[in-house]
């Protein structure tokens, strides 16, 4: 992921890369996501629309849950990742002028009008071909962030409620084979917090 990015850095796409990856949005959530959605200098980004694509038409939608409908924390560098593109897409308002269409939208076409979201996966397909990584989907960046924060310890709670899935049974379900692998782990450190306040008599005894 770390190639990825750096190697991406200077695509129009960049910062929308990077956000899903830190953040685990999903492609019609990030599409969707308009300036005023975002709250850089408090590092919120409030997911309230999404991108769809129904027989080739592109259009607005609505999350599909209330859980859908949330405000995730961006960490520093997608902030900064965002504010930089936000100069590259003033700079390409300026040079379209009256051909710029005002949607608002974080992520669009140099003209300001809405990417199709299945045309968006085939262009990071293309990417990561030409990069030369091993092949993964767009969706994989959202599934990357649960397993890694997962991984990192982080309670399955808050990665469901960043996610936006409508319960902790979806989180833990799509996850288990992650939640599995961490039980030894869990086993040893809870343990081990038991013995640092007791004495051990099994140790004693030796």
């Amino acid at each position: 992921m770390r190639t990825f990015l750096e190697r991406t850095r200077t695509s129009r796409f960049a910062a929308a890369y990077h956000l899903i990856a830190t953040t685990g949005l999903r492609r019609g959530e990030a599409l969707g996501l308009r300036w005023q959605d975002l709250d850089l200098d408090n590092d919120k980004a409030s997911i309230r629309q999404t991108v769809i694509a129904i027989k080739h038409t592109v259009m607005i939608s609505t999350p599909k849950t209330k859980k859908g409908r949330r405000t995730v924390t961006l960490d520093s560098g997608t902030v900064t990742a965002l504010r930089e593109h936000r100069k590259r897409q003033a700079a390409e308002r300026l040079l379209m002028g009256a051909g710029w269409t005002d949607n608002d939208l974080v992520f669009c076409h140099p003209d300001g009008t809405m990417v199709h979201p299945e045309r968006f996966s085939r262009g990071f397909l293309e990417t990561v071909a030409r990069i030369g990584l091993p092949r993964i989907r767009l969706h994989d960046l959202r599934h990357g962030w649960a397993t890694m924060a997962l991984q990192a310890g982080i309670h399955p709670k808050v990665v469901q409620e960043r996610l936006g899935h409508a319960n902790i049974g979806i989180t833990l379900d799509t996850y288990s084979h992650v939640i599995a692998g961490l039980d030894k782990e869990a086993a040893e450190q809870v343990a081990a917090l038991f013995w640092t306040s007791v004495s051990n008599p099994l140790a004693e005894g030796q």
